[in-house]
């Protein structure tokens, strides 16, 4: 069982999305968690959102969100990175949009998430797995061809080594689990076979605010403190969890709940670097990877099944991903 600071019971943070943000809809939520003393990490795009990209929303260019960022930056909330803007980018635009989150942050970010389709996506689509490449590619061969190339020195779309010069941590799988020591308990973990992450982490899932609700229920929360465990919830505030200014209540009052336990509630980059210094072994064992490809998988799979078999008032919320790879 960890033993986190202070004597508290179990971690957990939270790493947001930065997908269709706009300061209306999601500061709401950063109000409540800045009332409950949670400090989590927020996603931003340094660069514009280009009108043709997949999922827009306000960037570190719009006036009023840059101060609202800068704002939660104060507050103690850690900024991280969701690729430089929400299409595409190469090497130049994504040299300068790490330029500009320096200037406007203060300093590169440490945590980054790939962003959907972008082609500049780092290890993303099959260069994610080494067991399950070739289901993936079945699984995904209906879908449209994206190709995913932030890692091939050899494509205008590479920047591996910035992100190994600037990047603490990269987010990959996302599963169905509050406790993630039950799924990937060398994390972060360093992986040989791809360099240019220095370390990569999981999440929970919590894409929007039904998922986050069924994650984070009241007999969830009881076995993540019962375990002593590390919940990393992944989630998108602007994907149902206010509206009208109001933050969903059901939302809102899980979290109450489990502000009143026991928990380390700190930034991603703070929860992972103490782990790092807690846990000796960095390097993956490729048993636990293999494991890790498999219980997404069959998470995929069964996030599918739920939306094949639910009723039609059950979406009523914008959805957690389209594609296989998002997540």
């Amino acid at each position: 069982m960890n033993r986190f600071p202070n004597n508290k019971r179990f971690a957990f943070t939270i790493l947001d999305d930065t997908d269709l943000s706009t300061v209306e809809n999601i500061s709401p939520v950063y109000r409540l968690l800045a009332e409950l003393g949670m400090q989590t990490t927020k996603s931003v795009w340094p660069l514009a959102s280009v009108r043709s990209g997949r999922q827009g929303g306000s960037s570190l260019q719009d006036a009023d969100y840059l101060k609202f960022i800068l704002g939660l930056k104060e507050l103690g909330f850690e900024i991280a990175l969701h690729n430089v803007r929400n299409h595409d980018s190469t090497r130049e635009i994504i040299k300068h949009g790490l330029e500009e989150f320096r200037k406007l942050i203060g300093r590169y970010p440490r945590v980054h998430a790939n962003h959907s389709t972008n082609r500049d996506n780092i290890y993303w689509g099959a260069a994610r797995f080494s067991r399950l490449r070739f289901l993936y590619r079945a699984g995904t061969a209906l879908q449209d061809g994206h190709i995913f190339e932030g890692h091939d020195p050899d494509t205008p779309f590479f920047w591996g080594d910035l992100c190994r010069e600037t990047v603490d941590y990269v987010r990959n799988f996302v599963f169905r689990e509050i406790n993630l020591d039950r799924v990937n308990p060398t994390m972060p973990y360093h992986d040989p076979a791809r360099p240019f992450v220095n370390y990569w982490f999981s999440s929970c899932r919590g894409g929007n605010a039904s998922s986050f609700c069924e994650t984070l229920c009241e007999a969830n929360q009881e076995r993540l403190e019962a375990e002593g465990g590390v919940c990393i919830m992944y989630v998108h505030f602007a994907c149902g969890f206010t509206k009208r200014g109001i933050v969903d209540f059901r939302t809102e009052q899980l979290l109450r709940k489990l502000a009143a336990r026991d928990g380390w509630f700190v930034s991603v980059s703070t929860l992972l670097d103490f782990l790092r210094s807690e846990r000796k072994a960095m390097i993956i064992p490729a048993a636990e990877l293999a494991s890790m490809e498999h219980r997404w998988a069959f998470d995929k799979a069964a996030l599918f099944a739920s939306r094949v078999f639910h009723t039609p008032e059950t979406w009523d919320q914008p959805p957690e991903t389209t594609y296989a790879h998002d997540y």
